[in-house]
């Protein structure tokens, strides 16, 4: 039974799923709908023992197929429609409203979100807590972020003899696709922007990570009008496909692989009519000069190698450190890597948790098998300790560009050491890597420092100087260069890119300003106005 196993008495209160969560519900043109078709039985990488029998199967969702699909793509498309729906036509400050409801709605589901991301994909208690606040947060800043947007927007130019009012506009239907790491959090990073831009949505959940969102369907259904909101169920292939060969979906918002990304985009019959917002793979460098602190680079670098198992975008991938002070480096990391906790997601202070991903510690096992073949070693004592899902985080010292784990993103507990002599060989991973999302350095020397930043940031789009790569604030700019991302995403450049400029424009003179002037005054349209959201 190659899954980590827990008994029920182990399991406290706070943690305890009662029940499977037996999902049949899905949200198309604002109804709550059964679906009678088959299910897909969502089985956890804990399980629970009970004398000899071991069940992990935790609940199940709608295998919906093309018909239903489409169904939840029209659905989006009439509401939008055109442009011309109630959605789009809404003041900014209406739609701000709605997704305030939607939020006072979503706190009322924390608690059982947070069980489901545990058992579903194996996230500590604390940092499944901090998914669903920092999702709420994440909405609050929007909002924010759009009032500030509007404010600017709410007064009239007078240009050359042309009066306009320029204002930000929606782009149309948005598919929105999660990935399984942070299926709430980074699904809401593109759905919620889309959404208060006044896009209509249809959000397919990742593959992991899926029954939290059966619990916000009737947030969904009561803050917004029907049809804004739909949500699609099932494999991609049945699902997806045909809902972006339609050729209807303006805006898609995918994060994930960049295969997948490229598969949805060549499936769309008018790429010139597709924006794509994308966050795809990564495979973020640390570098570590000789004169860096070595107590600190180790903090940082085991922290920004292992939080939430490695499996994360922004997480460090590789780490480059140079030759005078590796073997010190290597020491202490792998002290600090084998004295992080191993355990199930409720367990306090626990660090590396079980792999959700069916076969990837095999896959993991196979990566560290190939290093170590061609020179590699494991740094670390209880590197490579595999006990069912459960995968205890990995050193390896000697990594050389003939291994895969050199190349290829692990998206998992294993820590790659290269050795390095001249900072070039660093440097030219860098410039040769197919992604460049982020790259962290360390060292002491400020002249040093300045040369390799100016180079790293026409190479990446965040160099972190002393810390690890991270995603927050959200109010940075998250993007990448090559094969990491496409489009950027924050609070404010979120609210941008869901969106486009449009303005109103006519030649200044005694009958247009006189109609201008009635439109505005009797609050006759909604995009030409200077009301001022407080």
């Amino acid at each position: 039974m190659n899954i980590c196993s827990v008994t029920q008495e182990n399991i406290p209160e706070f943690a305890h799923l009662s029940t499977p969560y037996i999902q049949k519900e899905y949200l198309v043109d604002g109804e709550i709908r059964q679906w009678k078709g088959n299910l897909n039985s969502v089985f956890s990488p804990i399980a629970i023992k009970t004398d000899s029998q071991y069940n992990n199967f935790i609940g199940s969702h709608p295998l919906m197929d093309e018909t239903a699909a489409l169904e939840t793509l029209n659905a989006a498309v009439n509401a939008y429609d055109n442009g011309r729906g109630e959605w789009p036509r809404m003041t900014v400050e209406q739609r701000i409203g709605c997704v305030k409801h939607f939020v006072s709605l979503m706190k009322e589901e924390r608690e059982i979100v947070v069980k489901l991301l545990m058992w579903e994909i194996g996230k500590s208690y604390n940092d499944s807590c901090k998914e669903f606040d920092r999702t709420i947060d994440y909405i609050n800043d929007t909002m924010e972020a759009l009032k500030d947007l509007d404010r600017i927007s709410s007064r009239f130019t007078i240009e050359q003899g042309i009066v306009a009012q320029i204002r930000r506009a929606p782009l149309g239907v948005v598919l929105c696709m999660g990935p399984f790491n942070y299926p709430l959090n980074e699904t809401f990073t593109t759905l919620i922007p889309a959404l208060i831009m006044g896009n209509t949505v249809v959000v397919k959940p990742p593959k992991l990570g899926v029954l939290l969102y059966a619990p916000l369907l009737k947030a969904f259904q009561k803050a917004f009008p029907k049809g804004v909101v739909n949500t699609v169920y099932g494999r991609g292939q049945t699902v997806i496909t045909p809902i972006m060969t339609s050729g209807l979906v303006n805006v898609l918002a995918f994060i994930g692989s960049s295969r997948v990304a490229d598969v949805l985009k060549r499936e769309h019959p008018h790429l010139h009519r597709l924006k794509c917002v994308l966050g795809l793979d990564a495979k973020n460098p640390a570098i570590v000069l000789k004169n860096a602190d070595v107590d600190m680079a180790v903090k940082e670098c085991t922290l920004g190698a292992l939080s939430f198992n490695g499996q994360r975008c922004t997480a460090l991938k590789i780490i480059f450190v140079h030759n005078s002070i590796a073997d010190q480096f290597v020491a202490k990391m792998a002290t600090m890597i084998d004295a992080l906790k191993v355990g199930v997601p409720w367990e306090e202070n626990v660090s590396i948790t079980p792999l959700p991903e069916e076969g990837k510690t095999k896959a993991m096992q196979a990566m560290v098998e190939d290093a170590v073949k061609k020179g590699a070693r494991i740094a670390n004592k209880n590197g490579g300790i595999v006990t069912d899902t459960l995968f205890a985080p990995i050193l390896l010292d000697n990594v050389t560009p003939d291994m895969e784990i050199y190349t290829m993103e692990q998206f998992g507990p294993i820590v790659p050491v290269v050795r390095y002599e001249s900072i070039e060989e660093a440097m030219d991973y860098v410039v040769n890597s197919n992604y460049g999302q982020q790259a962290s350095l360390f060292g002491n020397n400020s002249q040093e420092l300045a040369t390799l930043i100016d180079t790293l940031v026409n190479q990446v789009c965040r160099v972190n100087v002393n810390s690890q790569c991270q995603r927050g604030p959200d109010t940075f700019p998250f993007t990448g260069r090559k094969d990491s991302a496409e489009g950027t995403l924050s609070v404010s450049d979120a609210l941008r890119v869901f969106s486009i400029r449009t303005l109103v424009a006519a030649k200044k003179n005694d009958s247009n300003d006189k109609i201008i002037t009635q439109i505005v005054k009797n609050n006759e349209s909604n995009f030409l106005n200077t009301d001022f959201i407080l």
